[in-house]
C-alpha cells in the first residue's frame, strides 16, 4: 500500500527520523560528519562559486524528467556556466500532507542518479510538512557550491566586435514538454525536456579551449531574454541569424498553434555561449561529440561593443532585423 505524508512526518520524531532514513537516505547515502549540523566540505579553491534555486515545476512528472532531476541539472548547470567545478549540493523539501511516499522516494532516486552523472554530492538536506492544500505536492530548493580554477575564470570584458555567439541545441524543448504534460490545451507532443547536467561537457571545453568569454544558462524567460541580459550587462550588441537557430519541427508547430515564440521558451540543459570567433569550430567540434549538445550550431555575433545600452536584434528571414527585449508578462507559470 502506498502511505502518505503526514504533519507528523515534519515534526522532527520518530516518523521524520523514519523518513529521512528510509527515503533520503536509502538514496542519497551517509555522509561523512552526519552527527553534525553542517556538512563538512573541503575547500579546493581559493575562490567558491555559491549557487540558490527553487523548483516549483507543475506537473512534478513530465517527459524527460521530474523536479528531482531538474533540482540538480538547473543548480549544476548554474555552477558550471560560471566557470566552476560543482562539487556539493544541499536539498531542502516542503511536502504537502497527503504526498505520495511512493512518488518522494521516486523523485529523491531521481535527484541521487542525476547527482552521481554530474560527480556532485547532496551533503545537506531539509524536510518540513506543510498542512494539505498549502503546498502544490512538492517544493524543493536548492544550494549548490562549486570551486574554480583559476584557468577557468571567464571574462565577459573581453567580449569584442566578431565574436561568435553558440547555442548547444535547439530551443524551447522544455517549455512545451512542460505544457505538453499539463494537458491543459490538449496539446499532443513527443517533444521531450531537455533537462541534463552539462559540467562535464563545459569542464571539457574550458581544459581544452581559449577563448570563452561567457556562458549562461538560458532557463526562464528563453534565449531571448538571456542574451539580452547579457548585453546589457557587458554593454555589446548582438545580432542573431533567425534561420541559424535551431528549433525542433515539433516545438515550431506547438508555438505557431498556441502564439508562442520559441525564443523565449524555457530550456533546461542548453548552452550559450560568446566566444573568439577563430575558436567557434574547434568548440563546434567538441559540443557534436555529446548527445545532448550534437545540434550545437552559431547563431549570431558581436557587432558592436561599448555601447551605453547593449541589444539584441535578430535578423529574420526577410533580411530585415527586429529589436529582442526581455519576457514580459506572463508566459509558461510553475515552468521549473
Amino acid at each position: 500500500m502506498d502511505q502518505r505524508i503526514s504533519l507528523a512526518h515534519g515534526e522532527g520524531g520518530e516518523l521524520t527520523h523514519q523518513l529521512i532514513k528510509d527515503v533520503f537516505l536509502q538514496a542519497f547515502g551517509h555522509q561523512h560528519h552526519t552527527q553534525l549540523d553542517a556538512a563538512m566540505i573541503e575547500c579546493k579553491s581559493k575562490q567558491l562559486a555559491i549557487t540558490t534555486d527553487s523548483y516549483v515545476v507543475k506537473p512534478l512528472f513530465f517527459p524527460g524528467g521530474d523536479i528531482g532531476k531538474l533540482a540538480i541539472t538547473g543548480t549544476v548547470n548554474d555552477l558550471a556556466v560560471s566557470g566552476a567545478t560543482p562539487q556539493a549540493i544541499t536539498a531542502g523539501f516542503i511536502i504537502e500532507e497527503g504526498f505520495s511516499i511512493k512518488q518522494l522516494k521516486t523523485i529523491v532516486e531521481s535527484m541521487a542518479k542525476e547527482a552521481k552523472n554530474a560527480s556532485v554530492s547532496i551533503v545537506a538536506g531539509d524536510t518540513k510538512v506543510v498542512e494539505k492544500g498549502s503546498v502544490d505536492g512538492l517544493f524543493i530548493n536548492t544550494t549548490g557550491i562549486g570551486f574554480v580554477k583559476e584557468k577557468h575564470q571567464l571574462h565577459p570584458e573581453r567580449i569584442q566586435v566578431g565574436d561568435s555567439v553558440i547555442i548547444s541545441g535547439t530551443v524551447g524543448d522544455h517549455g512545451i514538454a512542460i505544457l505538453s504534460a499539463r494537458e491543459e490545451l490538449g496539446l499532443l507532443t513527443n517533444v521531450q525536456s531537455d533537462c541534463a547536467s552539462l559540467n562535464h561537457i563545459i569542464q571539457e571545453l574550458m581544459e581544452e579551449v581559449d577563448g570563452i568569454r561567457v556562458m549562461r544558462d538560458p532557463t526562464r524567460g528563453g534565449l531571448a531574454t538571456t542574451l539580452v541580459e547579457l548585453c546589457e550587462e557587458n554593454h555589446c550588441t548582438i545580432e542573431l541569424d533567425e534561420c541559424s537557430i535551431p528549433v525542433r519541427q515539433e516545438v515550431e508547430g506547438a508555438c505557431d498553434i498556441l502564439g508562442f515564440d520559441p525564443l523565449y521558451l524555457a530550456n533546461e540543459g542548453k548552452l550559450v555561449m560568446i566566444v573568439d570567433t577563430n575558436q567557434k569550430e574547434m568548440i563546434l567540434e567538441k559540443l557534436h561529440n555529446y548527445d545532448v549538445t550534437k545540434d550545437a550550431t552559431v547563431i549570431g555575433q558581436i557587432i558592436e561593443c561599448q555601447k551605453e545600452v547593449g541589444k539584441v536584434v535578430l535578423k529574420t528571414p526577410i533580411g530585415s532585423t527586429r529589436r529582442l527585449f526581455r519576457l514580459s508578462g506572463l508566459l509558461l507559470p510553475r515552468i521549473c
